[in-house]
């Protein structure tokens, strides 16, 4: 069956791609209401699943938080920031070899992997810096 394109596919993409920051459903859903006031959240929680089966955006699982959408579909890494939730891109060398060993190891058919590392982000270790806090102190999982 062939999908067509519609102009809030077309719309949704967009926003994930000018918000450029692993944005989640509520976010992308606040935004495109600001132009069009009428679309629901049911039309844009289906279009984010369409564009992911395309293989136009990416959708990010992370643990005990909502879902965010990458504009960048490739296989990649992520680091979440364990103070603001900020999910940033990652992009390490080696992970190649490191999906060669799972595979070998437990002889997986591997079909992708999400890796997500976490942390405190550039942004939350200048607050506290500015505040004198001692960023080492979170254990957050």
């Amino acid at each position: 069956m062939i999908k067509r394109n519609t102009v809030q596919r077309a719309m949704v993409l967009e926003t994930v791609r000018k918000l450029h920051c692993h944005a989640t459903a509520d976010e992308i859903y606040a935004d495109i209401i600001q132009t069009c006031p009428t679309i629901s959240r049911a039309t844009i929680y289906r279009n984010l699943r369409l564009l992911c089966e395309a293989g136009e955006i990416r959708k990010v699982e992370i643990p005990g938080s909502p879902d965010r959408f990458d504009q960048t579909a490739g296989d990649h890494c992520h680091a979440r920031c364990a103070r603001c939730g900020k999910v940033i891109d990652v992009e390490i060398d080696g992970k190649n070899d490191i999906l060669s060993e799972v595979k070998n190891s437990c002889g997986f058919i591997l079909t992708g992997c999400d890796i997500i590392f976490r942390g405190v982000c550039l942004d939350c270790q200048a607050i506290n810096r500015t505040k004198n806090v001692d960023v080492k102190g979170d254990s957050n999982g």
